[in-house]
């Protein structure tokens, strides 16, 4: 090997080096403010509802397979979960085929049943709903799956006031602004936790990396 050869070798490692270490500072500011919701052990900050067996921590992922339950962000004390009212939620999902899921926002612990407080991202890419990941379920329906089964992708919920935002993979969704005199039921911003959703024993989703910012009220 020439002496050339060896310096064009250690430019191009050091080159690499260098966008390896920017790649990874952008990546550190982008989530500068970011909390973690899953430690990615166990279900501790967590409590599941009715048939608590349909949730499993496998391989640092929350997995839902199983008879509708919900799963609740309690934090440190059950008894007194923390509110969360403007804020930027993230999580990776993986959907399996058929499978259909939820995000709840602004919602808060119950023992059974479909939640009555708070707003639902639909997660759902292929099941017999056509209402598609990225709704904001009951109230701005997306019919058209922004990502595929047996893929990872980003699922983010932001909101402001009452301005709501979903996103798939960076792509905005649904922005919908509240009106409260439009608001059906529960469904309406106010505060409170989240929730994801094992919706029946034929749906199969996976959560990682889940991490909510406080926004300012």
């Amino acid at each position: 090997m020439t002496s050339t050869t060896v310096r064009v070798s250690a430019l191009i490692l050091a080159v690499a080096a260098f966008c390896l270490l920017v790649s990874g500072d952008s990546a550190r500011a982008e989530e500068s403010g970011f909390e973690t919701l899953f430690d990615g052990k166990s279900l501790a900050g967590w409590k599941a509802s009715e048939n608590t067996g349909s949730w499993k921590v496998i391989d640092g992922e929350i997995v839902c397979h199983g008879p509708r339950s919900h799963l609740f962000y309690v934090g440190a004390d059950a008894a007194g979960a923390p509110e969360f009212k403007n804020f930027h939620f993230k999580a990776e999902v993986l959907t399996k085929p058929k499978a259909n899921s939820g995000i709840y926002f602004h919602t808060k612990y119950q023992n059974d049943g479909w939640p009555a407080q708070g707003h639902e991202a639909q997660v759902n890419n292929t099941s017999g709903d056509p209402v598609r990941t990225g709704s904001l379920y009951n109230v701005v329906k997306n019919l058209e799956a922004p990502a595929k089964d047996d893929q990872w992708f980003t699922e983010e919920v932001i909101v402001e006031g009452n301005r709501i935002v979903i996103k798939v993979d960076g792509r905005t969704i649904v922005d919908h602004t509240e009106n409260t005199a439009e608001v059906k039921d529960g469904r309406k911003l106010s505060s409170g936790t989240f929730a994801l959703q094992a919706h029946d024993p034929g749906s199969e989703v996976h959560y990682r990396n889940i991490r909510v910012k406080r926004l300012p009220d």
